[in-house]
């Protein structure tokens, strides 16, 4: 197991250089799907506890004006592109989510991004993982207090989030993709240490020990019942694991979903109307979407609409990189193979093997 320094953020949100190479991974990475889909049926579930729950939880859900804050700036919609959906986990390291090992960060962060493509037809989907540490080309973005913030080039993918906000990495990713995002789900992590508390915690294994002095987290190899500050941990380890690089907690943040989501249904949470509501109530206040979806009709409508969707075709697959030759510590979009990848996903082409591979392999 190699460790990886701590490292401390720079003022522009990028991450200094340092560590081992990134490790950029292909495999079935279900988390996105999960929490959205699973999302969506708690939502559902909920509809029957009474107006004044429903409208406590509605008013829980943040929306985003993406349409406004873009303007006519975008890709056009085609009509068999399907749905895509760019999904972002959040993690806000300032106020009290500062004193759980992570130091007083300003802003918050979008530690985890994916754009989940849904064919016509809905029966199947896709994501693409961007990595964090991607270098890319900033577009001239509007922020939310009506500023304007001019085009960068060699922007690392993570930070824009930070600088800019939600809208400015919606067109940035349309920008780069060409494709166009249909709807934002943003998922801020540090909601789910409430969530985690209210169901009594979860369970989750580990092949090796992790000591991360970072996020605190401090654990043996073996079964673990994590409460949610320890979730909250979990979900931030980088240093402890792997080669140190961001694709390691990446693959945390996904065990955890899947044993979160284990743990509801272990339990029979959704049935009883008080616990889906304590659940629901956790979830919607770590939600934000666009204004087309924040509210919760409109999330059970659009939920319905995925119904088909089987999770067993599921595919997640990771954006093509390779090294930047100018800093090895992080990656740019790899060509031929990021061309063809959004070329099919605009197309609702079946994706060729060959855009799947990334020439940058770690080490």
């Amino acid at each position: 197991m190699t460790h990886s320094a701590t490292t401390e953020p720079r003022p522009d949100g990028q991450t200094p250089a340092g560590g081992g190479r990134r490790r950029p991974q292909r495999g079935r990475r279900r988390w996105g799907r999960i929490v959205l889909l699973s999302l969506l049926a708690l939502v559902l579930a909920a509809g029957g506890i009474g107006y004044w729950l429903y409208s406590d939880l509605d008013n829980n859900i943040k929306g985003v004006d993406i349409d406004k804050a873009i303007g006519d700036d975008r890709p056009e919609k085609l009509p068999t592109s399907g749905q895509n959906i760019l999904i972002l986990g959040s993690d806000s390291r300032a106020g009290a989510n500062a004193a759980v090992g992570a130091g007083n960060v300003a802003g918050a962060r979008s530690d985890t991004a994916l754009v989940m493509h849904i064919p016509e037809g809905r029966t199947r989907a896709v994501a693409v993982s961007i990595p964090r540490d991607t270098l890319v080309t900033r577009p001239e973005c509007t922020k939310s207090d009506g500023s304007t913030v001019a085009s960068a080039k060699r922007v690392m993918f993570n930070s824009i989030y930070s600088q800019v906000g939600p809208a400015c990495v919606v067109k940035t990713v349309e920008q780069i993709s060409g494709v166009r995002m249909d709807h934002y789900v943003e998922i801020d992590f540090a909601g789910f240490k409430g969530l985690v508390d209210a169901i009594g915690g979860v369970t989750v294994t580990v092949d090796q020990d992790i000591h991360d002095s970072s996020s605190g987290l401090d654990l043996t190899a073996g079964t673990h019942r994590l409460d949610g500050t320890q979730a909250l941990q979990f979900v931030r380890t980088r240093h402890g694991i792997g080669d140190g690089s961001d694709l390691g907690r990446i693959g945390l943040q996904q065990q955890f979903m899947l044993a979160l989501l284990s743990e509801i249904k272990r339990q029979d949470l959704l049935g009883s109307p008080t616990k889906t509501y304590k659940i629901a109530d956790e979830l919607t206040t770590a939600l934000t979407t666009d204004s087309d979806l924040a509210s919760l009709t409109k999330l059970a409508d659009f939920g319905r609409s995925l119904n088909g969707v089987d999770p067993s075709t599921m595919e997640t697959i990771m954006l093509p990189v390779a090294y930047d030759k100018v800093d090895p510590n992080r990656v740019v979009a790899a060509q031929p193979q990021a061309t063809q990848l959004w070329k099919a996903i605009r197309s609702d082409a079946v994706i060729p093997e060959s855009a799947k591979k990334s020439p940058a392999t770690g080490g």
